[in-house]
């Protein structure tokens, strides 16, 4: 059996391989066990720091051990920083493969619903189909053009009798206006002096102006 496959628990060849999902989880699981033991390891760091200062000038050799003890901690921290960008980088790539294929299985899903939609469609009848629906749109719309058509029942009308009929009206409603304009222009007052007479003749002009006709038609 693999390193790997002890790691994951798993067994021989006739051993079932873990699911994208639960190797995930193992390795999260491990995440957080190598970042409890960072912790430890940095607080036993900081610990034997201590020591190393406060024994570095009463007892050398106790601040020596000290120092080694945190060398070998720092090696260990040192150790499970890689050992965590393996995993962390391992996890992601398993995430990554897991969403693919999630994804390809959602799309064979789709594809298959696809086809069982298709199954009963022809081409043929699908433009034969198409044509049809043309042919009626067409047909809708002439209809629709002839019953917007403006319809004149027994209205049968010579355009230049009609055109004679609105230039004698127009004349007439021009007219009318002229003549009201005309009445609205105020006429000149009446002269309020009296007009020279015409000079009277006398009677014996008059008389003799008789006569002489009267002579004339005589004569002829």
């Amino acid at each position: 059996m693999s390193l790997f496959g002890k790691f994951f628990g798993g067994g021989g060849k006739g051993g079932k391989a873990p699911t994208p999902q639960e190797a995930i989880q193992r390795l999260r699981e491990t995440e957080e066990m190598l970042a409890k033991k960072q912790e430890f390891l940095e607080k036993k760091i900081d610990q034997e720091l201590i020591v190393a200062k406060k024994n570095g000038t009463k007892n050398k050799r106790a601040a020596l051990q000290a120092l080694k003890r945190k060398k070998r901690y720092e090696k260990q921290l040192g150790q499970i920083d890689g050992t965590l960008s393996t995993i962390e980088f391992q996890r992601e790539a398993l995430e990554n493969a897991n969403t693919n294929t999630e994804v390809l299985k959602n799309m064979g899903y789709a594809a298959k619903a696809m086809k069982a939609a298709h199954e009963n469609m022809d081409i043929d009848k699908v433009d034969d189909l198409m044509a049809e629906i043309t042919d009626q749109q067409e047909l809708a719309q002439e209809i629709s053009d002839v019953i917007s058509r403006p319809v004149a029942f027994g209205e049968d009308y010579d355009e230049d009798e009609l055109m004679a009929e609105l230039e004698e009206l127009e004349q007439e409603e021009l007219d009318k206006n002229l003549l009201e304009i005309e009445g609205d222009v105020p006429l000149p007052s009446v002269p309020s002096t009296s007009l020279p007479s015409r000079p009277v003749k006398k009677k014996e002009e008059e008389d003799e102006d008789d006569m002489a006709d009267l002579e004339a038609w005589a004569a002829n």
